[in-house]
């Protein structure tokens, strides 16, 4: 990366706070090719802008981001109801200091995510801004063009949307980690038994291929669907897939390749010690990001 200081003070500022600004978009829009978008409009905006009267380049850069994330989320919300099967978030193999701060993992989850998807733009970005990064009420009222007294009101709804539907109790990393692991060998051999008892009674399983892969079209639900689902084995359509640990989002998840090629993504949502959400993203729109590291910061 390029070291600020040889910079001039709009481009070092960009560059000091450009994972902020893409954590935040993230955050905001479930997409990394969005978040990208986002961050290139974001450099633009703030490449006309006289720094004379900045007080704040951080805050600055957050309420221009913030803004263009509103907007395109908009956009796309109108593009998600075209999209053929369920949409999932676009999962990023993120580096172990992610993992580390337990409460950004938790907000970039696959399963949060997901929960964010069903807040207004602008309750999400209230919701983000505020319990992710830590943005004073004041800060938020600028970046989303509201009141100070209507952001405290959007952020109290969307704290209590949210609490309804995350996980009831706290699931340690090493608890997540073991769950997994017994998971992965429970498809691996087709052990329908140890499925049931890993997967809970409502169990979800969601499968986005983007219409581009095979998927199903329509969430899978309750463990004796899902479970005879999964318990088909390690083969597909004559060929053979393999599983291997993978840190995305945050959370340890299954990295599936067939034939040796990368063909999707497998995380999960836990919930008192049970499997609640099964997440098999195949869209290779959306498996660009395995490759490769994600940095990602508050």
């Amino acid at each position: 990366m390029t070291d600020p200081e040889h910079l001039d003070p709009a481009t070092a500022a960009f560059v000091t706070h450009r994972n902020l600004l893409f954590t935040v978009a993230y955050e905001m829009l479930g997409s990394a090719a969005d978040a990208e978008d986002i961050l290139q409009e974001t450099w633009l905006q703030w490449a006309g802008v006289d720094l004379g009267e900045v007080r704040d380049p951080r805050a600055y850069l957050v309420r221009i981001a913030t803004r263009q994330a509103i907007g395109r989320l908009r956009t796309l919300g109108r593009r998600r109801e075209s999209y053929v099967g369920p949409w999932l978030p676009e999962p990023l193999l993120t580096a172990p200091d992610v993992a580390d701060d337990i409460e950004l993992a938790e907000h970039v989850s696959m399963a949060m995510l997901l929960i964010l998807e069903t807040l207004t733009p602008t309750e999400r970005a209230v919701f983000v801004l505020r319990e992710v990064f830590d943005m004073s009420y004041d800060e938020i009222a600028t970046a989303v063009a509201k009141t100070p007294a209507a952001v405290r009101q959007i952020a109290h709804r969307a704290r209590t949307h949210v609490a309804a539907r995350r996980p009831r109790g706290p699931v340690s990393p090493a608890e997540t980690r073991a769950t997994l692991a017994a998971f992965q060998r429970a498809v691996e051999t087709g052990d329908l038994q140890r499925l049931l008892d890993l997967l809970a009674p409502d169990v979800v399983f969601l499968s986005d291929g983007g219409g581009i892969k095979q998927a199903f079209l329509h969430p899978v639900l309750g463990r004796t669907a899902v479970a005879a689902l999964l318990s088909g084995g390690t083969s597909w359509m004559g060929a053979v897939v393999t599983t291997e640990p993978a840190q995305v989002n945050g959370h340890p998840a299954l990295l599936l390749r067939l034939d040796g090629e990368i063909d999707g993504i497998v995380a999960t949502r836990l919930d008192e010690g049970r499997i609640t959400g099964v997440y098999f993203v195949r869209n290779p729109e959306k498996l660009s990001r395995i490759a490769h590291e994600t940095t990602m910061s508050r």
